[in-house]
């Protein structure tokens, strides 16, 4: 069992597809016996995942900094909810509270944690399994880009490849925990 950091989407205005890979993914870590960590909000794709791991069974961390308690309305069911004074913090213990990363979905907010993890990561700084859930093609755009970026010098392919790409949640959390357990 592992704690899981979530990357989503908290918006209120998404289509019902979107909040309904959020809740598959919820379901599935609670199945599997993992804890979510999240953003800590209640709302959008984010609210989604967390509420349907908590009724699973699933233990479910939040992490929201105080600027944005109202604007993603904080998960005040999360089994454990931190108030952060700002984003550097939150995701500074979002990540250290984390065994692996899982990316769904979502805009810059949801980048910019992708890309924190993924350079932390490739830096050296952890040795944490992330992983992008391309669902229904998704990310394919940014994929394809970020992969040209090693053919023309701007990263180094090892770097490149140290990002899991794939289609759907259970092939997400099936990469994490081969990884986790040394068998991927």
């Amino acid at each position: 069992m592992a704690a899981v950091c979530v990357f989503c989407a908290s918006s209120r205005t998404l289509a019902p597809r979107w909040l309904e890979v959020a809740r598959e993914t919820g379901t599935e870590l609670a199945r599997r016996g993992h804890t979510l960590v999240s953003g800590g909000g209640r709302v959008g794709m984010m609210g989604a995942v967390a509420t349907a791991a908590r009724a699973g069974g699933g233990r479910t961390v939040g992490v929201m900094p105080r600027p944005l308690v109202a604007l993603e309305v904080s998960d005040l069911d999360a089994d454990e909810q931190v108030i952060t004074d700002d984003l550097a913090t939150r995701k500074s213990l979002m990540i250290a509270k984390s065994d692996a990363f899982l990316t769904l979905p979502g805009g810059l907010g949801t980048l910019d944690e992708l890309f924190e993890v993924w350079t932390l990561g490739v830096l050296g700084f952890h040795g944490k399994p992330f992983v992008l859930v391309n669902v229904d093609g998704f990310y394919t755009g940014l994929v394809s880009w970020l992969r040209g970026l090693a053919g023309s010098g701007f990263a180094r392919a090892a770097a490149v490849e140290r990002l899991v790409v794939v289609d759907s949640v259970p092939a997400a959390l099936d990469a994490i925990e081969g990884l986790l357990d040394g068998s991927a």
